[in-house]
């Protein structure tokens, strides 16, 4: 099969490597927080895909033909359809991000002491489902707490753990999302989904779909998954979706849009309650905080994604970057993720406990070393506690879709060799000042 992009490159952004001085200089005035670095003092950034993708020439048409009109926007219409059309849901929310999606849900939804489960909460939704004093409770697979196991479908709930927290009561709602992000961007599979959803129901549980990686889920199921092979992603999706009550999305991720989100789901009367809240804190209910443009970007761009070329090239090409790291004797999790590579940091600096955060203390010398930008994924993100005893230190090199070249992730390949021949030397980071919510966006850290 050919690695050649379905797609040409017809306009380019300047990006620069800074000298090693200045990115020391740049990260310490950033307290050591790859957040807060300036984008002009980053070379390669896979901070995260989100937003950060390139939109295409008809996303770009389609938003000069945009309407933007207060209420009752064409652009909406057409998203509308086009949502209706994919997942078959009716009702439609859009918001301006993920998580304002996940805000107004959780305001409508859920009340203190709630239980959510999930087989991996977003960092976004935990805050938010926590903001309103619900309790968030991941039951990965137990794979999935392993780096090394080689399953292909590291993506699926726990249905034993399943059974015993819907056993003792209190579950208000199911999330399941796919890909799942916290722990690797692994697939969900479509059987594991179903006994979920029966579960669920048997208790009169709602299951909602976090589907920010839809389009992935489905793309590596047909790739790994002998039950779906030769099915088309779109046809894929749907059985996804038919099973659900609604889903959440940040559009960002798998609609390859710079700003957008939504809440789409079947039931009218708690659609209406949404729009209530939507009003009062986003927006009107035919735009929701997002211009006309982005409302009809979104709506190509959720179509693109299903493009099965687009999602061979957007596959193919984690898998070959996952590929060279391992070569190169990088110990990553197995296998790839579906929107970027997770990088076993426990293993590649076992000098460093987790309360040294070694998944932070690898994205600092990626930035130090080649001027990349990532993001932690293990005790910074998610305190102790709020994730499942044994959850692995991470760091996730998430990749843009349509963003970068071969070539960009030879630079990252030659980056690890460089740390791992000195990473005995490698340093430690502790916390100097936090927020309680979603810390790793603003800590100030020091090297220990």
């Amino acid at each position: 099969m050919s690695h050649a992009e379905p797609f040409r490159i017809r306009s380019v952004e300047t990006i620069r490597l800074i000298s090693a001085a200045e990115r020391k200089a740049s990260l310490e005035r950033a307290g050591y927080n790859p957040f807060k670095l300036p984008a002009k003092d980053v070379f390669i950034d896979l901070l995260t895909d989100s937003g950060t993708g390139s939109m295409s020439d008809n996303q770009w048409a389609a938003m000069h033909c945009a309407d933007e009109s207060y209420a009752g926007s064409a652009s909406f219409f057409r998203l509308r359809d086009t949502i209706r059309e994919i997942t078959g849901f009716e009702e439609l929310i859009p918001t301006h991000q993920g998580r304002a999606a996940e805000r107004v849900f959780c305001d409508v939804m859920l009340q203190k002491g709630d239980v959510v489960v999930s087989n991996g909460l977003f960092d976004t939704t935990r805050a938010n489902v926590e903001r309103v004093g619900a309790i968030g409770i991941d039951i990965p697979t137990p794979t999935a707490l392993d780096p090394g196991h080689p399953d292909l479908l590291k993506g699926a709930i726990d249905l034993k753990a399943l059974d015993g927290v819907l056993a003792k009561g209190g579950v208000k709602l199911c999330i399941l999302t796919i890909t799942n992000n916290t722990f690797g961007g692994h697939p969900m599979p479509l059987e594991n989904f179903q006994e979920a959803v029966k579960r669920c129901r048997a208790k009169k549980v709602p299951v909602f779909i976090d589907g920010a990686r839809y389009a992935e889920n489905a793309g590596m199921l047909i790739r790994r998954d002998p039950s779906c092979k030769g099915r088309t992603p779109r046809d894929l999706c749907a059985e996804f979706f038919k099973l659900a009550d609604g889903m959440m999305m940040s559009a960002k991720k798998n609609a390859i849009v710079h700003i957008g989100g939504f809440i789409a789901l079947h039931d009218a009367v708690l659609a209406s309650k949404l729009r209530e809240n939507l009003i009062v804190t986003e927006g009107f209910e035919t735009y929701g905080g997002l211009a006309g443009r982005d409302l009809d970007a979104m709506a190509i761009g959720l179509k693109e994604a299903l493009d099965p070329a687009a999602l061979d090239q957007r596959l193919g090409q984690v898998e070959r970057f996952h590929k060279k790291l391992v070569d190169a004797g990088v110990p990553v999790m197995l296998p790839a993720g579906g929107h970027g590579v997770y990088i076993d940091a426990a293993k590649l600096l076992p000098h460093l406990p987790a309360e040294q955060l070694p998944g932070h203390a690898v994205a600092v010398e990626l930035y130090l070393e080649g001027g990349i930008r990532t993001c932690e994924i293990g005790t910074l993100m998610f305190p102790p506690g709020s994730r499942p005893e044994g959850s692995p230190e991470l760091t996730r090199l998430a990749i843009p879709w349509r963003t970068y070249t071969d070539n960009h992730f030879d630079h990252i390949v030659e980056t690890f060799q460089k740390i791992l021949a000195r990473r005995e030397k490698v340093r430690g980071y502790r916390i100097v000042e936090a927020p309680a919510a979603l810390r790793h966006f603003r800590a100030v850290l020091a090297p220990v």
